[in-house]
This record gives C-alpha cells, structure tokens and sequence, in this order.
C-alpha cells in the first residue's frame, strides 16, 4: 500500500499510488446515471445522488492529498465510492449490448485522456534526465507500453532533475493518479465475468474478494512484484464494484433495509477494530491496511446504496452546487489525473509571497496558512487544466468538445454529464 504525504491523489499517497505498491479516485467516474438490471425497475436519465457521491470523492482526494489527513479515509472511502459507481454503470451497460462493444466504449473513454497525460509527462521526463536503458536496460521498452494500456504500472524516475518550481520526485507524484486507471481498466475487462458469478451467487461473489484480501492482503500469501500491487488492488475494491451491479439490478429494494444494515455495521466494526490491531506509521490511514479499506469500504459503500434516493434533480439548497458538481462528472478523469501535479505547483506561486516587502511581519501566519492557501490556489488551476486538457474526455467520448461543460444552458440544451461514461 502506499503512504501519503498528503491524490493528489499525491509524496507517495495510496489514492494516488504508482504501480509500484508503496506509496490515492478518485477518481473518479465520470458516468453516473444508475440503471436497469435484469429484475431492476425500468428507470432513465441521470442520477444526481451518483453525481453528487463522485464530486464529493474528488473533493476528498484532493483535500487528501494535500493535508494528509488520515480520519479522511474513515469518514469518506472515495475510491470504494467510485469503483461502486462505476460498477453500476458498467451493469447498466452489459444489460443492454454486448461485452465487446460495452468494454470497447469503456476503453476508448478512459484511455484517451491517459495518453493525453502521457504525452506532456513522459517527454518531459526525458528531457530532464531521465536514462531508463542505462538505469533499467531494454526491459523499460515493455514497460512504457503501459503508458498505452495500462495492464501494469508505467515507468518513470523515483527522482530526477527538475524545474525550481517542482520537487525531484515530481515524476512519481504526476504518474500516482494511474494506479486508478489500471485498476479501473482490470475491473472493465473483468466485468462480463464477474457480473454472471453475482447474479449466480451474489453474497459468495461479495465475500470472495474480501477473504482474498485476508490473503493476500494482509501477508499471509505474498505475491511479488506488479502482480501482486494489481491483486491487492483488485481484491480490496472488487466488491464495491460488484455493489454497483446489485444497485444496478435493484437488489436493495428486494433485501430488507434491516439486513443491509445490520451486515453493513457489522462489517465496517470487523474494519475497525482490525485496523486498530494493525495501524501503520500514519495511524488510521486505512489506505495503509488493505484489509480495513476493503471491509471500511464495503460497509460504507452498501449504507450509500441501501439509502440511495436517485435524484433526479439535486433537492433544496443541493441544487445551487448543480453547475460544480455537472463539471466536476464531466471532467471527472481530467481533475483525478491532473491534481497531483497541480497541488505541486502551488507551492512555487504561493512561496512569491516571501517576496512582497513587508510579508516578514506575517511569516508566521503564512506558515500557518500555507496548506490552506495551496488548497485554495489549487482549484483556478484545475480550471485552467479543464479548458487546457478537459476535451479530450469529450472527443473519447465522440460528442461536441466543450471548454467548461458546466451544465449551462446553450444551444444545443443542458450541457450535462454524459449518461453512458464511466471512465473513473
């Protein structure tokens, strides 16, 4: 698992974890309109309550992130809430047409902005220095594959030269948030399989990862290597993409809310209490104890669910962050990928203060504030990174590349978020 310094998703942070196992979603999904199973009552349009869960997980991450904070994980599990969104999405979708064509449209919307990501990060890896062939040989050929599809983790240089603006491991703070993306992409491919095991036997297909997580988890099996970071991964989220599909196939109408509930608290109680026999050098940071996070996150997970109102239009005082939370879905790929090194590039700018004369007086206070500020600073630069980087979601998803799809009113209508994406 990883640590953080405080995803991006992004030192070494879990949601903004690289391949590499040591070291964030949140990303995040940008689709989140639920949908009609095989018994689920016919229903259409989007989702609200799905939207508002997966702005509210980015805001986390990035809050995460930066600050560090490890009660953070316990009081919102973002990447169980995103893996759980999507896993609806993605029932919703095989419901309706064929696996190919279904992990087709997935892949062509979650890659694209991948490479877009790739193509500034990587060159500019290169021109600062970094020599894989003489610090890794050839092997490094395969492994930059990965910056295409990513079935494991991409390379990149633990520290290199940098710009007086970015800290030496910059690279491997940016190239965290891709953990999620190859995480998310094993989920897609796995997807056909693992919904006909749910709907064949739903409550050994929900445990099964979480025993697996027991195993491999927690130490008792060790896998080496990348394989071993993709099964942790796997297992610990894996049944809060299965959620999705009994969300998806209206299996919480049929179960008594009481028995949810009660199997809900049970399992998120097991999660404490097993985290506070295993806490790590950062305390209640269950990204630091996979099987904590899996149970923690299934729990949370099924009381969101069980509870889940699908909103049609966000109610009362909800409904004046409608714009913020219709950009932050649309863009939802772009703000997950792009934070990490944008939170390290308010450092820079917020330390020009120094230089105003007089600020000596206030040093104090600014040291005080200076977390504060970069979170504050951090949000106009996702916006410029949206208009900058953010079409690219909307040419992967072959529709009308908008700058700032916000939801405004324009015309061709509402601009809201598209209801068949689920690339985070």
């Amino acid at each position: 698992m990883t640590t953080q310094a405080a995803e991006p998703d992004t030192g070494t942070w879990k949601e903004a974890r690289p391949g590499s196992g040591t070291g964030t979603g949140s990303g995040t999904g940008t689709g989140g309109e639920t949908g009609t199973g095989a018994d689920a009552p016919a229903r259409s349009g989007r989702d609200r309550y799905f939207d508002l869960l997966r702005a509210v997980a980015l805001v986390r991450v990035v809050i995460f992130h930066l600050f560090g904070w490890a009660w953070l994980t316990v009081l919102f599990p973002s990447m169980g809430v995103m893996f759980a969104l999507a896993g609806s999405l993605m029932a919703r979708s095989l419901s309706k047409r064929s696996f190919g064509k279904v992990i087709r449209g997935r892949l062509r919307r979650l890659l694209p902005p991948m490479w877009a990501f790739a193509v500034v990060i990587v060159p500019t890896m290169f021109v600062l220095g970094w020599k894989p062939v003489k610090e890794e040989g050839l092997w490094w050929f395969l492994k930059l594959a990965n910056y295409i599809v990513p079935f494991g983790a991409p390379p990149y240089p633990e520290e290199t030269r940098h710009p007086a603006w970015l800290d030496s491991t910059w690279a491997d703070q940016a190239a965290g948030p891709l953990w999620y993306i190859r995480a998310y992409l094993w989920f897609v491919l796995a997807s056909p399989l693992l919904l006909r095991a749910f709907r064949k036997v739903p409550w050994l297909s929900l445990a099964l990862p979480v025993a697996l997580t027991a195993i491999v988890g927690t130490g008792l099996v060790n896998i080496p290597g990348e394989a071993g970071v993709t099964v942790t991964d796997f297992a610990i989220y894996a049944s809060c993409w299965m959620l999705g599909f009994a969300h998806n196939d209206g299996l919480f109408q049929k179960v008594p809310r009481y028995v949810t509930v009660s199997l809900a608290v049970f399992v998120m109680a097991f999660g404490l209490w097993w985290a506070s026999g295993h806490l790590s050098s950062e305390g209640w940071n269950f990204d630091e104890i996979p099987l904590a996070e899996a149970t923690w996150s299934l729990g949370y997970v099924a009381l969101l669910l069980q509870y889940s109102p699908s909103w049609r239009k966000l109610p009362g005082k909800l409904a004046q962050f409608d714009s913020v939370i219709t950009l932050a879905n649309n863009r939802a790929v772009t703000i997950y990928l792009w934070h990490n090194l944008l939170l390290m590039s308010t450092f820079p700018i917020i330390d020009q203060l120094w230089k105003v004369p007089g600020i000596d007086a206030y040093s104090t206070e600014l040291d005080a504030a200076y977390s504060t500020l970069s979170l504050i600073l951090v949000w106009p630069l996702l916006g410029l990174m949206i208009l900058a980087m953010g079409w690219v979601e909307d040419v992967a998803a072959r529709r009308r590349p908008r700058l700032w799809p916000n939801g405004s009113t324009s015309g061709s209508g509402k601009d809201r978020p598209p209801a068949t994406t689920g690339a985070t």
